[in-house]
């Protein structure tokens, strides 16, 4: 008896002081400091407008207006764009869901820009189904569309559109991206 308590009663308090440590006091002080260092961030890297927050500059949104740059589509939730049903589809490229899905999701981006190779990352979503970016070659297959539904010159959106490229982070990872509520945004002022 007095050696299972003498194994116990340490487990015990081991637990009892690593729960407080750990489930507690720790993600209290890195909350904290996220808060002082990176409020932005901590907070979801909300994007306000006129005093009211339009979105988050980490979560993608569905945009298909007629003068709009669309997003990438979403397998996210049954109406897509879910954030509390974030996933990719999990069709296999055999699958005759995802080839039907694609090639009318291809025919309705031919249809607005015609005889133009279609970038991928516009008829495929991403693996979370919230991905804010497209593809440079994706937003610069939708100039053509842009320019002639909001009456502006196709240079002035290509310069929008350069001006909202990313480039790599670090120089080396990942790739070029367009955030696509940034520039819809921006493409919103200067129609203005």
């Amino acid at each position: 008896m007095n050696a299972i308590r003498a194994q116990l009663l340490p487990a015990l308090l081991l637990t009892l002081v690593l729960t407080i440590l750990l489930g507690l006091v720790y993600p209290l002080v890195v909350t904290g400091l996220a808060q002082v260092l990176f409020p932005r961030q901590a907070n979801g890297s909300l994007i306000v407008k006129g005093g009211k927050v339009v979105g988050s500059r980490l979560l993608g949104q569905p945009f298909t207006g007629p003068g709009y740059f669309h997003s990438r589509p979403s397998a996210a939730g049954n109406a897509g764009y879910d954030p509390t049903a974030t996933s990719g589809t999990n069709l296999g490229s055999t699958s005759r869901k995802l080839i039907d899905q694609v090639s009318a999701a291809a025919a309705a981006a031919h249809a607005e820009n015609p005889n133009r190779p279609l970038p991928v990352d516009l008829v495929t979503s991403s693996a979370s189904g919230l991905d804010p970016h497209i593809s440079p070659a994706a937003a610069e297959f939708q100039v053509p569309r842009i320019a002639r539904d909001r009456g502006l010159a196709e240079t002035t959106v290509r310069e929008l559109v350069a001006a909202h490229t990313e480039g790599r982070q670090l120089g080396i990872l990942g790739e070029p991206r367009v955030n696509v509520l940034e520039l819809n945004l921006a493409l919103d002022a200067a129609s203005k």
